[in-house]
């Protein structure tokens, strides 16, 4: 391991945001390593060039000796616990990750003098009083501890980028969706509808379903990693489309891709759910130049087809 020109680590590389980040560091030739404990992540989603390294990030020791021996250009930290409903029944759980497994991420990586790009959260840390579209000076107030959990995580990320000198950056990303995001637990209510839609099942809807978000294609995530990875610049940006979608609004969309008209079954709304998201990405434009380039019809049609098949 670690002869190449350049070295990228990608935690969570299993997992259905991270696999892409992999995808996208190998297309600009670098060497990968994708660190996962496959709790929730899935072995096919590794690309064949990427090297998978089966690790949970709460062994700090491990981690370390890992980064030691590859010593990459690059950190990418997208391993998370990454469930609000799981954080409200196992805070402890996502603490450990979230918390603990991204200091770990961060030591090993400041040992090494590679930046971290850490995959933080939008909505889930802006809370329920925040402007809309929400930027990243916003105060944060987060309604879970999923929420709280990735701002003590980006409180280090930053802390640990001043005190060695390292351009650290943290990603606040809106409601991703795209290929490879699995149906299965809560995560990804595209992947849920059109799992439930390709099944001819009624999908379920909690509230009104007039609660918004802001989707993202994964391409366009994968895209800022890369970037914010390359830039040598630290700070703390928002990946957003900066448009607000209902989640009936989705629906809509989705039932036209899969010529279903059903009646969704309503249940109420879950503890730690927010009514309104929306991320103010100018800034990230503004720094690096980055803009969403896929937009929502096309990126559900693309991730509609990947399910099917």
């Amino acid at each position: 391991m670690g002869n190449g020109s350049q070295r990228a680590v990608v935690t969570g590389g299993a997992g259905f945001i991270g696999s892409h980040v992999c995808d996208r560091f190998l297309e600009q030739g670098y060497e990968v390593v994708a660190v996962d404990d496959l709790s929730t992540g899935n072995r096919a989603n590794v690309p064949s060039g990427a090297h998978l390294e089966v690790l949970d990030i709460v062994d700090g020791e491990a981690l370390a000796a890992l980064l030691r021996e590859f010593r990459p250009n690059v950190v990418a930290h997208l391993a998370a616990q990454a469930s609000v409903t799981v954080s409200v029944k196992r805070p402890e759980r996502d603490l450990d990750v979230n918390v603990r497994g991204t200091f770990n991420v961060l030591q090993g990586a400041a040992e090494v003098g590679a930046p971290t790009v850490f995959a933080s959260t939008g909505g889930a840390l802006y809370g329920a009083e925040a402007p809309l579209p929400s930027p990243e000076a916003t105060v944060p107030g987060p309604l879970a501890p999923y929420g709280a959990s990735k701002l003590a995580g980006e409180a280090y990320v930053g802390t640990w980028g001043r005190l060695h000198g390292i351009p650290n950056v943290v990603l606040r990303l809106g409601n991703v969706y795209g290929p490879r995001q699995t149906p299965h637990g809560e995560a990804g209510v595209v992947a849920i509808f059109s799992d439930h839609l390709q099944r001819r099942e009624a999908p379920t809807v909690y509230g009104d379903g007039l609660q918004t978000r802001d989707y993202i294609y994964v391409g366009d995530v994968s895209r800022a990693f890369l970037l914010a990875g390359e830039s040598g610049r630290a700070g703390t940006f928002n990946v957003g489309s900066g448009r607000e979608t209902s989640v009936l609004e989705l629906l809509a969309v989705l039932q036209s891709l899969a010529g279903t008209k059903l009646e969704p079954k309503f249940e109420p709304l879950r503890l730690g759910e927010l009514m309104r998201s929306c991320l103010d990405s100018s800034l990230l434009r503004a720094r690096l130049g980055w803009k969403p380039m896929v937009e929502l019809d096309e990126g559900l049609r693309d991730s509609f087809r990947s399910y099917a098949a």
